[in-house]
């Protein structure tokens, strides 16, 4: 077995202490910015100074610009949801539905009328009929195997855009 001489063992202490040592080194190795105290104006009244402070005691901090908020590298940018306010502040009743989270349950004959049955995902059951208006649209059609909605929205550019969406009936487990 080889033994280490001095100059190898020194060699091998710094380079240990420059692996291990706390802090970064380049940003000690950088001059500290020197800040220029502000001068008061010549007319201006002197202000009362905060007691503790010395007149020429001013902190690097408190003459420093404030700098913007850096983003997160790692935060989405584009968000993959098709309507930022699907969710928040939602009228009550039909008027807060929403069509793409609507589910048909069900459709009803009435006299000559058709009415659906739909939730939404907070489970709540509402009886819809022809013409009734929701969050986003209105309903269009309403048939034995499903309901058809007219959906308003908007485009990538803010353009409005009319589509028309039919959802189904599907039978749930069990049926």
């Amino acid at each position: 077995m080889k033994l280490m001489t001095t100059c190898e063992r020194l060699c091998a202490v710094l380079v240990l202490g420059l692996c291990f040592a706390p802090g970064n080194w380049a940003q000690q190795a950088k001059p500290a910015k020197k800040v220029k105290p502000a001068k008061p104006a010549a007319s201006a009244p002197a202000q009362p100074e905060k007691p503790g402070e010395a007149a020429g005691d001013a902190s690097p901090a408190a003459n420093a610009e404030p700098t913007a908020p850096k983003r997160d590298p790692f935060a989405i940018l584009i968000s993959n949801q098709k309507d930022q306010n699907t969710g928040v502040h939602l009228p009550p009743g039909k008027a807060g539905l929403v069509i793409a989270t609507v589910r048909v349950d069900g459709t009803v004959r009435s006299g000559t009328a058709m009415i659906a049955v739909v939730s939404n995902p907070g489970n709540s059951v509402y009886f819809i009929r022809e013409g009734d208006r929701l969050y986003d649209g209105e309903v269009e059609k309403i048939g034995l195997d499903g309901v058809t909605f007219r959906e308003e929205s908007k485009d990538a550019f803010g353009h409005a855009v009319e589509r028309t969406v039919t959802k189904r009936i599907y039978a749930s487990a069990g049926e």
